[in-house]
């Protein structure tokens, strides 16, 4: 192995070049089975990281790291030198040891922690200011003057109730009063009485007016004093928001990325087209686009990519030590479409049609509904690209009918799935679904041996907004989700087991199994959250609910297969 500090390139020894034919075009950056080639390098960068001694830091691979552990992405990307020679660079996710400079890997795209950087000067000014609001809001004064208002607010409350209290009293002694003089005193005298009553009312009147509006002014006074504090707070806190999407804007622009033809698109430019409108949170700084900028700048021809995490796996994602990962969606794929424009690259998968997914069986169908056997690898609907989907052939084998996707299964989940044949079944069934009471059980095969027999797993899931369709853990803004899992049986290196979804949340089961809260045994073949295999070894078994015309219950079964 011979390394290049000066270009960050490794070469592969010219045995290993001789033994393995070249990719004839480039990885698709978002499914990929890794070339033989980025094995290669990918093993002799872990075998790096397993050894070296420079890097401090914590990567959580040790029973005693767990706290501050940050697992990080690294990648490898095969090239071609000017002289013909191949080798491979490496790069990692965001930063590393809170620095962008290593000299084993290729430099980001644009370092903003350099000395003297405009960021980093910048920063110092928003720090600054950061340190002045927590100045303010942590200060004796601020946080007296919070505690008197509000202590003040309820003696206030306190002393006013009383004395309505009191007032009330007087009141109905009045109206005692008056009774009892109407009844001894003649109407002279009741008016000369009534008068004094009056007057005490007016009185009473006045002893609230006063107490309300000393405290009044005495609150008014200190929430006038807090106001100005706050504006102050307010304003700083403007300033920091204006700075920051200031600051932003300008690494936008600084963040330009560079094609086989030379061409040279900022941030901002390939994101404004996007959905989002603007680039997300740190995008630029993933290792696939670090990697080909780097290539594109000194004259290498990118041949083949692979990403790996290394380290302890992040609390909301699933992620396994040195497995290969496909490229994010949302922060990489706009900036990978601009990058590879003119490549040629390896098909996209999505866009091909599963011709081995099978036929479709139908289990049982009468004038209401159709329960099929979906195979794995056929969509349960048609897609964007690919037309073939239980629908589509229900369509075509059932003329004059329209089919109604009552619930869905994943493509690369087989087994029974309900269709509706008329508008009233369809709402019957799928408002069963929406209640829960349709009764669901499916077996899958999981990538270890569980030593539990049974149990059940509540995480609240959501959306990976950035990397979709995945999914993730998010205790503060995901939905519930419920599954009851048991063993049925355990070989060497896989257990099968039997899921009951309480919830029906997208990838429940797949999240569930792969998880460290859940399972920790991701399903085999789960290209997603596991690795790919065949086909992803999830079935839908059983299923149970009311007929929508003769309202008893029916159930059917189909066997897993494995």
């Amino acid at each position: 192995m011979e390394v290049n500090n000066q270009n960050k390139l490794t070469y592969f020894e010219e045995k290993v070049i001789s033994e393995t034919a070249l990719p004839a075009r480039f990885t698709f950056p978002f499914y990929y089975e890794p070339h033989p080639l980025t094995k290669i390098a990918a093993a002799e960068l872990q075998h790096y990281l397993e050894t070296q001694t420079e890097l401090d830091h914590n990567f959580g691979l040790s029973a005693d790291s767990s706290a501050g552990a940050i697992g990080k992405m690294f990648g490898v990307l095969v090239v071609q030198d000017m002289e013909g020679r191949v080798g491979y660079l490496s790069a990692f996710s965001g930063k590393l040891a809170g620095s962008n400079a290593h000299p084993q890997f290729v430099p980001p795209v644009f370092d903003m922690l350099v000395e003297d950087s405009f960021f980093l000067k910048e920063q110092e000014i928003i720090n600054t200011i950061n340190a002045r609001i927590e100045a303010i809001t942590t200060g004796e004064n601020y946080l007296r003057l919070k505690c008197d208002i509000e202590q003040l607010s309820e003696q206030s409350l306190r002393e006013i109730a009383v004395l309505k209290q009191h007032l009330n009293s007087n009141k109905e002694e009045r109206k005692h009063r008056r009774d009892v003089l109407k009844r001894e005193l003649d109407a002279q005298a009741y008016a000369i009485a009534e008068e004094q009553l009056i007057k005490q009312s007016l009185y009473d009147k006045h002893l609230l007016k006063e107490l309300t509006g000393k405290w009044k002014q005495q609150l008014d006074e200190l929430q006038a004093t807090l106001a100005q504090l706050e504006a102050g707070i307010e304003a700083l806190k403007n300033e920091r928001r204006e700075r920051s999407a200031t600051l932003q804007q300008q690494l936008f622009e600084q963040y330009t990325f560079l094609n086989k033809a030379g061409k040279s698109k900022s941030l901002q430019e390939i994101f404004s087209v996007t959905a989002f409108g603007k680039p997300p949170a740190a995008a630029g700084e993933c290792a696939t686009p670090k990697l080909l900028q780097f290539a594109f700048a000194n004259g290498y021809t990118p041949l083949a990519m692979a990403e790996f995490w290394w380290g302890a796996a992040p609390k909301s994602e699933i992620r396994q030590h040195k497995q290969f990962y496909p490229a994010c969606t949302g922060k990489c794929k706009p900036i990978l479409a601009h990058m590879l424009e003119g490549m040629p690259v390896d098909e996209n998968p999505f866009l091909r049609t599963d011709k081995e997914a099978g036929a479709l069986d139908i289990v049982y169908e009468d004038a209401s509904f159709v329960v099929v056997n979906k195979p794995a690898g056929l969509r349960s609907v048609p897609g964007v690209d690919i037309a073939d989907s239980v629908y589509s052939r229900l369509k075509h084998a059932l003329p004059g009918i329209e089919p109604l996707i009552v619930h869905r299964l994943d493509m690369d989940t087989s087994g029974l799935l309900v269709i509706a044949k008329t508008p009233a079944a369809h709402k019957h069934i799928q408002k069963q679904f929406l209640q829960r009471t349709v009764s669901k059980r499916y077996v899958a095969l999981l990538s270890k041996v569980i030593e539990q027999s049974e149990g059940q797993i509540e995480l609240p899931l959501r959306a990976d907004l950035f990397n979709r369709p995945r999914q993730l853990v998010c205790f503060n803004a995901g939905k519930k989700s419920i599954t009851r899992w048991k063993v049925v049986k355990r070989n060497a290196a896989v257990t099968k087991v039997h899921f009951w979804p309480l919830t029906g949340r997208t990838h429940q089961l797949r999240m569930h199994a792969a998880h460290a809260l859940g399972l920790n045994a991701p399903i085999v073949g789960d290209d997603l959250y596991g690795t790919p295999s065949e086909r992803m070894y999830l079935h839908a078994a059983y299923l149970e609910f009311r007929h929508p015309q003769t309202k008893e219950k029916v159930s059917f079964e189909a066997a897993e297969g494995f």
